[in-house]
């Protein structure tokens, strides 16, 4: 009998001990083995650990800080950072966001310290999504475009890395979601659907169906988001993820409400809660027992409403969950105005207000100062998405930068030497051509004829012992020429001396006529002919040609007139009137004549005119006018000269 009890002790210690030593060894020389292999590829690691038959999903928390501190002590940096990844994703479900974002900062310093980009982006995303669950939205949009930029960085994309693109462009949706930009949101999904289709990744659809049915919600697009449920509910179910069927039964008892259908969202809700309990993950309690108590507010049992409303509000607040604090606390409102509890429902009310306001206004900071707006996080996003083609032009341009500089500032430098150059050659060419003409109509002004005729004239007041009347003429003569020299050394002159210049000419040009030509000047008193400025010489073509033309064959009554007068603030009009024969009869004596004589003072004025003209806003004019009398026959000429004022 002795002997047969200790067999069965024996027996007994056999199988109560033995599995359990099994196990814990199995570990713990798993962990032993991933030390002594050091495999240097965090995917690589990962695979190992999925494919061995513990699991790595069934591993301890003990046993991931024993792969910790195990890679600590033998400096195996690859296993050190995927053993605090993987021990702040445990925290994360602990609902300890202090301890988990600890953990991966420290494996990303590790990663950054590597210079191993695909451990940054996993780890980067990690980050990100610790701080969403903590509603801070500021750090969370910089971690996961973070990791989304540098997965764009590379060229050769695995499956891992459109993956993990996958991962950023979900939680930047679920961010857009945050702050309320539900299209925007529905965009970052389906692009991430479209990548985990590729991946075949089920978790990763199942989480993006859902998120896209809560946008759709958001939008009263019930139905759209009910199916999009439904898809996520059956890959969850296909994959048996547990947090996955809690998340989509609480959403769809949302949607059900939302449609009126109260019952079905309480009998859903009823199954579900027990899974979320067996979770012990605080987070989806708190948000199961906020849905089953509006389940049950809606179904008016005011008892179990409030008894779910209240624990769902302090376990929120407990832990931080704004997002389920606000939401329990205007259910808690609902309900006290149900039951005629006033105070108590404008407290939770006022509460729930004041919670949102403070959290929106807190993101819509972030929003604004941290890339959150849309323009410019959607500019963000295109820049990235062509980062690969851009970064090698930009890497060309960067070393060729100070050439470039170096040779742009020298072209802009010659350019701008050439370009005064010109400037400055056609200054002086228009200034010779000014000078020439100058020097040219100086010439021409007073012809040899006017001076031979004019001295002849002179000479016979001589000869006829007429001295008073010899001197009188030799003396305006004399004048005049001194006029002329003075001019010739000035681009301008007053409209005054220009025009008792012209007196002195038609004196001494009308001696020759016995002073039959009748000469006139008739200025508008308004006109200050001292401040209005004319090229000097420039009426005597025009008169010279009345006179020689127009008077010269007629017998009697010779007359010019010369008006001038102000016709708007930029344009003075200076006229030369004759009744002499006219321009037609003048052509014909002029055909009729066998030596022709070619006269070119008035193109050279012309030219002058125009010249002077170029320093004004606007261009002179010159026109002529055939004056009748009242049977049609010739009256004379009008020369109208208009010119430009300062």
């Amino acid at each position: 009998m002795k002997s047969r009890a200790a067999f069965y002790f024996f027996i007994c210690f056999i199988s109560l001990t033995f599995p359990q030593n099994t196990e814990n060894n199995t570990e713990n020389s798993f962990v032993d083995k991933v030390i002594r292999e050091r495999i240097d590829n965090y995917y690589a690691l990962d695979s190992l650990l999925h494919n061995n038959k513990t699991n790595s999903n069934t591993l301890t928390e003990d046993n991931y800080y024993k792969l910790y501190q195990r890679s600590v002590k033998n400096k195996y940096t690859i296993g050190q950072i995927y053993a605090a990844n993987s021990i702040g994703r445990i925290l994360r479900r602990k609902s300890n966001y202090a301890e988990s974002i600890k953990y991966h900062k420290e494996a990303l310093a590790l990663a950054k310290k590597l210079k191993d980009i695909d451990t940054q982006i996993i780890t980067l995303n990690l980050l990100g999504v610790a701080y969403r669950r903590q509603d801070d939205v500021r750090n969370a949009l910089n971690y996961h475009q973070s990791a989304l930029s540098l997965a764009r960085k590379i060229k050769n994309k695995t499956l891992e890395h459109k993956k993990s693109i996958s991962i950023s462009q979900n939680s930047i949706g679920n961010i857009y979601l945050t702050l309320h930009q539900y299209d925007l949101a529905l965009e970052k999904f389906e692009e991430s659907i479209y990548l985990q289709k590729q991946v075949q990744n089920k978790r990763g659809l199942a989480i993006n169906y859902q998120n896209m049915g809560y946008a759709q919600e958001s939008l009263m697009m019930l139905d759209d988001a009910i199916e999009n449920y439904n898809k996520s509910l059956e890959i969850n179910n296909e994959i048996n993820s547990k947090i996955g069927k809690i998340i989509c039964k609480n959403s769809l008892a949302s949607a059900y409400i939302k449609k009126g259908n109260y019952k079905k969202a309480l009998n859903t809700m009823q199954l579900v809660y027990p899974l979320a309990k067996e979770s012990g993950n605080k987070y989806y309690i708190a948000r199961t027992l906020s849905h089953l108590g509006w389940a049950f507010l809606k179904n008016e049992d005011f008892t179990e409403a409030e008894k779910h409303l209240t624990e769902a509000y302090k376990i929120s607040k407990e832990f931080g969950f704004k997002k389920s604090e606000i939401n329990s606390s205007f259910h808690l409102a609902e309900l006290y105005e149900n039951i005629d509890d006033k105070p108590k429902a404008y407290e939770f009310y006022k509460s729930a207000v004041d919670l949102e306001k403070n959290t929106l206004d807190q993101q819509n900071i972030s929003y604004v100062n941290n890339l959150i707006s849309k323009h410019d996080l959607q500019a963000k996003i295109n820049e990235i998405n062509n980062l690969e083609s851009q970064s090698r032009i930009k890497t060309l341009q960067f070393s060729k930068n100070k050439n470039i500089l170096i040779i742009t500032l020298i072209t802009i430098a010659l350019l701008s030497i050439a370009l005064y150059s010109i400037y400055r050659q056609r200054l002086l060419n228009n200034d010779k051509k000014i000078l020439v003409l100058e020097q040219q109509a100086l010439q021409t002004q007073m012809n040899p004829h006017f001076i031979f005729n004019a001295l002849n004239s002179i000479k016979l007041y001589i000869i006829n012992n007429e001295q008073k009347q010899a001197v009188y003429y030799l003396n305006k003569f004399s004048k005049l020429i001194r006029n002329i020299l003075d001019v010739s050394k000035v681009k301008e002159v007053s409209l005054r001396d220009e025009l008792s210049t012209m007196e002195l000419y038609m004196s001494i040009e009308n001696i020759r006529f016995s002073n039959e030509i009748d000469y006139k000047v008739d200025i508008n008193p308004d006109l200050n002919t001292d401040t209005i400025k004319v090229p000097p010489l420039i009426l005597q073509p025009f008169i010279e040609n009345a006179i020689w033309h127009g008077l010269s064959s007629k017998e009697s009554d010779k007359q010019i007139m010369l008006t001038a007068t102000k016709n708007s603030n930029k344009i003075v009009e200076i006229n030369i009137i004759d009744n002499g024969i006219g321009r037609p009869a003048a052509d014909k004596i002029k055909k009729g004549k066998s030596l022709k004589r070619k006269s070119v003072g008035i193109d050279l004025t012309k030219e002058r005119l125009k010249t002077f003209s170029e320093d004004y806003d606007t261009e002179y004019s010159l026109e002529y006018h055939d004056l009748k009398k009242e049977d049609g026959s010739s009256a004379g000429t009008k020369v109208s000269i208009k010119l430009p004022l300062p």
